[in-house]
């Protein structure tokens, strides 16, 4: 992997094409900021689509009290947020669950400390919340197995939780995990749907850190994750499955409706669920320029760079990424299934403006469920009991088998 580098005569006719988009006249010394533009939007890019290896701990421990099983951490938007938490400290060497809010400052927040699941709390510094508050399948209390799905690039590891031990359910759900994370972002779901009557197989994907990688080490976005889980499709109905729901969390959003819409079965899928989803990569890339205090034009330039043939010695990547086709509020026409939609408003990583427009396009096919302060994939977490009802609700009236 290379660092990026400045782009040549060739890009500079992109990024010019930018510019002229936002109304910038690119003439003189013009040329240097196209430049700049290039550098920034190839990190942007490259940053992207390169799985990362370390996570920031980004919350300051300002005290623990083990005997009164409390933890005192620095005020921020997560880690005010009502509910039962991940905690993860010291670099990913420990972790603890914490749970109510017992007491606030301006700059602090005080949370009860439901356990501490391994490493030293108390000589914890700092640390990053997470909605993983389950931290492998046993953590759930169900028969469970670890299989492994012929996948195109090879076996890719799944935990499996059959829906229940005497009787094997004809229908299935597939979770999707996100980006940058691995299957334990999905085991919150498990519950509501083996009390469904659901079997679930929660997989992995090539990047991921579990499944084999691909050729080049990168993200598609989708794009390119689709077959990986178009062979749990295959996996489960070679298992008895029959009727397949999809769930895809985040960047799994943006997965799932891939392989719904290019999967070689789609009469397997019978309903989608889409939690805190990517719908339009477009909007996501532009937050998070935003979030950063970039301007506007180097997520333009982001995008266009992810896009273009010319750019894999910029960005590593094999292929170029289609974002039309990613684009589901243009594509709003293509979903012929049942979908529940399910986001917070103060979403932070991925705006729910997407998934309000898809909704407001398809009110035929998308139930959409908003929450106003959850976070990202952070639902469940903040009110697991109207998670849990929404979920339940909307399978109850699901049509027993793909049509």
């Amino acid at each position: 992997m290379h660092d990026p580098q400045p782009p040549n005569e060739r890009h500079h006719h992109v990024l010019r094409a930018i510019l002229g988009l936002t109304g910038i006249v690119v003439a003189g010394s013009a040329v240097a900021v196209v430049s700049a533009v290039g550098v920034l939007s190839a990190v942007m890019a490259k940053t992207i689509v390169t799985p990362p290896t370390a996570r920031t701990d980004d919350t300051r421990v300002v005290a623990v009290d083990l005997p009164n099983a409390t933890i005192t951490l620095q005020r921020h938007r997560d880690s005010v947020l009502p509910g039962d938490y991940s905690f993860f400290f010291s670099a990913g060497t420990g972790h603890a669950r914490v749970g109510e809010i017992t007491a606030r400052t301006a700059t602090t927040v005080t949370r009860r400390i439901l356990a501490v699941d391994y490493g030293d709390l108390q000589v914890a510094r700092r640390g990053r919340f997470s909605g993983w508050l389950y931290q492998g399948p046993a953590d759930l209390g169900f028969e469970w197995t670890e299989v492994a799905v012929p996948a195109p690039l090879g076996l890719a590891p799944a935990w499996l939780f059959p829906a229940d031990a005497e009787a094997r359910s004809t229908r299935w759900v597939i979770q999707v995990h996100g980006r940058a994370v691995r299957r334990e972002e999905a085991l919150r779901a498990v519950p509501v749907f083996r009390a469904a009557g659901y079997t679930s197989l929660l997989v992995s994907y090539r990047n991921d850190g579990d499944a084999p990688a691909s050729a080049d080490g990168r993200y598609g976005l989708g794009d390119t994750e689709w077959p990986d889980v178009d062979a749990a499709i295959d996996y489960a109905a070679a298992h008895g499955a029959t009727s397949i729901v999809l769930m895809g969390w985040s960047m799994g959003g943006a997965v799932v409706l891939q392989t719904l819409t290019r999967s070689a079965h789609p009469h397997r899928i019978s309903g989608v669920v889409l939690e805190s989803p990517v719908i339009d990569w477009t909007d996501v890339v532009a937050a998070q320029a935003r979030d950063r205090r970039l301007p506007v034009l180097i997520a333009r330039g982001a995008v266009a760079v992810m896009g273009a043939g010319w750019a894999r010695r910029l960005t590593g990547q094999t292929e170029p990424i289609d974002f039309k086709r990613l684009d589901f509020v243009a594509r709003a026409r293509d979903l012929h299934r049942p979908i529940l939609l399910l986001h917070s408003d103060d979403d932070g990583f991925v705006p729910a403006t997407g998934s309000r427009r898809l909704a407001g396009l398809r009110p035929d096919t998308v139930t959409f469920v908003a929450f106003s302060e959850a976070r990202h994939t952070k639902l469940w977490n903040y009110d697991p009991a109207r998670w849990n009802a929404e979920i339940a609700a909307w399978l109850a009236a699901l049509p027993s088998s793909a049509v």
